[in-house]
């Protein structure tokens, strides 16, 4: 006698089909995680590599001078890098002075006024260009604007191409964070017979203003190691100089040239620089996010 064919019940099947499906996501879950990690594991490698490179070869050449004198000649005794710190810092504010207050106002018009108009769209656009643009063309282009028609590098022109890269960093900060806004406070303003330009500064820019200054810090940090723009603008000087129509000292360039020289004096130096720069960006950085980093909506 045949056997009699016995169909499995329809909750059987439903189950089975289950199983099969969360072994399979399971096993796709596990395969995508083990290649995160393991690209994160490759990063962090090269992260703790480089930074134990900078601690250990940078820290050696910390000492008073470093802060006291001027870039020395070859080989010489005494030397620092009080010429190349000055001028970092008087570069990197007065390119914080001048693009922070154009980056705001952009971003306050594409957020508050230019959301659907055709020149919000374009000043968008090209603020993302910017955004990408690697900075050895912001130096190219200030060389060719200004550089090439004064007839010699200065100071202002490596603030103008470091002010170029802080713009768009701070406009697009500032409109995410004014985007941020709930329209209900907006709203309740409007109907409390506030005017727009009001609401603007009393309302949105206050509420925002700890996302902004994250934004501005983050800009800090990122035009504080360029180099590519002031071998352009700027170019460097081995004498102390506050003249800003001259050129003028600066960390990236003096690491530059001090670390493909062949003396030793100039090599320590420039792991000295190293040191001081990822310090600082470090603590920008850490200051931006512990400051402001939980106060946004």
């Amino acid at each position: 006698m045949s056997a009699v064919f016995q169909p499995q019940a329809p909750g059987r099947v439903d189950t089975a089909l289950r199983d099969a499906m969360h072994r399979k996501r399971k096993i796709i879950n596990n395969i995508a995680l083990t290649l995160s990690l393991s690209a994160m594991a490759f990063g962090l490698v090269w992260l703790v590599w480089i930074l134990f490179t900078t601690l250990q070869l940078g820290i050696s050449g910390l000492s008073v001078s470093l802060f006291t004198e001027s870039t020395p000649a070859p080989n010489a005794d005494v030397g620092g890098l009080a010429n190349a710190i000055v001028g970092s810092a008087i570069m990197v504010l007065a390119a914080t002075f001048v693009g922070t207050p154009i980056g705001v106002l952009a971003g306050v018009y594409l957020a508050e006024y230019g959301q659907h108009t055709l020149l919000g769209r374009a000043t968008r656009f090209i603020n993302d260009i910017l955004l990408s643009a690697p900075s050895i063309v912001i130096g190219l282009f200030v060389y060719a604007v200004v550089v090439a028609r004064s007839g010699h590098y200065s100071g202002l022109a490596g603030v103008l191409a470091l002010a170029l890269i802080v713009i768009p960093v701070v406009i697009r900060t500032t409109e995410n964070m004014l985007l941020l806004v709930p329209n209900a406070l907006r709203e309740a303003s409007f109907a409390l017979g506030m005017p727009k330009w009001r609401v603007i500064y009393s309302i949105t820019l206050k509420a925002s203003s700890a996302g902004i200054v994250t934004g501005v810090l983050l800009a800090v940090a990122r035009i504080s190691g360029e180099t590519a723009p002031l071998l352009f603008t700027a170019l460097s000087n081995q004498f102390f100089s506050l003249d800003m129509s001259q050129p003028m000292a600066n960390l990236p360039v003096t690491i530059f040239k001090f670390a493909m020289s062949p003396f030793e004096n100039w090599q320590a130096l420039a792991w000295a620089g190293v040191f001081l720069i990822t310090v600082s960006v470090l603590c920008i950085n850490v200051l931006a996010r512990t400051l402001f980093g939980k106060k946004e909506f």
